[in-house]
């Protein structure tokens, strides 16, 4: 099964426990193999490949562009970042030269063209900007694939 995901860079460190006990119980079923898909961003993506990680699964990650680790990556999530990608069985960088809205939004299209179904943690607000979490679920919606919408007690956004 091939679940992909989108959701809040800016999760609140002190609503990662929640998240990652919600996306356990959403994950624990999946039939195997589990591949998760993920752009890697901080916050929700990393979370989910860590969950998969956890569960046995596989991580296939999707940068953006060419830019995306000196322009997205900060010093404070560099380790964490660095370690995910390094156990990815695969990474795919899009042909943007930039990290930009429209660099982030193709990425999340080519995560939502090769996944069974994609999983959100999501506060259910409209994007704030062209290929937000919101922009992600609606075109997901829109491909008819399920969405599971993970906003567990006690997240939030920081």
């Amino acid at each position: 099964m091939r679940i992909g995901i989108t959701g809040h860079s800016n999760l609140a460190p002190s609503a990662e426990p929640a998240v990652v006990q919600a996306l356990t119980e959403v994950l624990a079923d999946t039939p195997t193999p589990l591949v998760g898909v993920s752009c890697l961003a901080r916050g929700a993506d990393q979370v989910f490949a860590r969950v998969v990680l956890d569960l046995g699964g596989q991580v296939e990650v999707v940068l953006p562009a060419a830019d995306y680790r000196e322009r997205k990556v900060k010093p404070a999530n560099a380790a964490a970042f660095e370690e995910l990608i390094g156990r990815a069985s695969t990474v795919r960088t899009l042909p943007f030269e930039h990290s930009d809205r429209e660099a982030y939004m193709a990425a999340s299209e080519a995560v939502l063209a090769t996944v069974d179904r994609i999983v959100a943690v999501w506060d259910g607000q409209p994007s704030d900007g062209h290929g937000g979490t919101g922009d992600v679920v609606a075109a997901a919606r829109d491909r008819g694939l399920p969405v599971t919408v993970v906003w567990p007690s006690g997240a939030a956004r920081s």
